[in-house]
């Protein structure tokens, strides 16, 4: 039998392809087979009934502790972001005469220093608007030999790249927990019954910005 994908033979994207995180939420549910599923199991008799209805419990619990942990996760993105804001703020008091940066950008910080931060698509949004501006502060501080040499803004620069590869390691938690609730809501007949009926969807993943995806571009050395 031959093989249904040949690296030898196969159509090849010389190109290369770049992939994208889809920003919808899909919504679960459940049809007549599983109502039927259910009657069914009162019908073989109480116990089954009710080992099935102890079973759903179960999972609305496991939910809700997942939510929780969804929460928590989300929680040390927020941290770690708060301490680029604060950062990005700091410098750019330093560098304010030689670098004029984006009003919308810094109004956006502004905005989540106030604690305007409630979705997930928010918290992406902020890291994006981070993202650019420290793209557009740290090349301009390489411009200025005086700038660069200061120490509160290499200090500044050190501390950036540190919560950097914090706020990648919290995403990557942050993630596989998106991913064992995406996963779970659709896992029948348990989990996915009682998903669709409390009205559960599936949740988007903290994706890297455009600004991010450009430098992993870049000429480094």
């Amino acid at each position: 039998m031959a093989n249904e994908l040949d690296e030898m033979t196969g159509a090849k994207n010389t190109g290369g392809r770049d992939v994208y995180v889809i920003e919808r939420q899909l919504p679960v549910r459940i049809g007549v087979g599983s109502l039927l599923f259910e009657v069914m199991l009162w019908v073989c008799g109480v116990i089954p009934g009710l080992i099935f209805l102890f079973m759903k419990i179960s999972a609305r619990n496991y939910f809700q502790q997942l939510q929780q942990k969804i929460q928590a996760d989300a929680s040390q993105i927020d941290n770690f972001l708060e301490q680029r804001v604060m950062i990005l703020q700091n410098v750019a008091r330093l560098v304010d005469k030689a670098i004029a940066l984006d009003t919308d950008v810094m109004k956006a910080v502004a905005a989540y220093r106030g604690g305007g931060m409630v979705s997930d698509a928010t918290r992406n949004a902020v890291a994006t608007q981070l993202d650019t501006a420290f793209g557009r502060l740290f090349p301009q501080v390489e411009a200025y030999p005086e700038l660069k040499a200061h120490v509160a803004i290499a200090d500044a620069m050190q501390q950036n790249n540190y919560l950097q590869r914090e706020i990648t390691a919290a995403r990557a938690l942050y993630n596989d927990t998106i991913t064992q609730w995406n996963t779970d809501i659709f896992a029948w007949p348990t989990k996915m019954i009682v998903a669709a009926r409390a009205g559960y969807t599936t949740r988007i993943p903290f994706t890297a910005s455009a600004e991010i995806k450009a430098q992993a571009r870049s000429v480094f050395f």
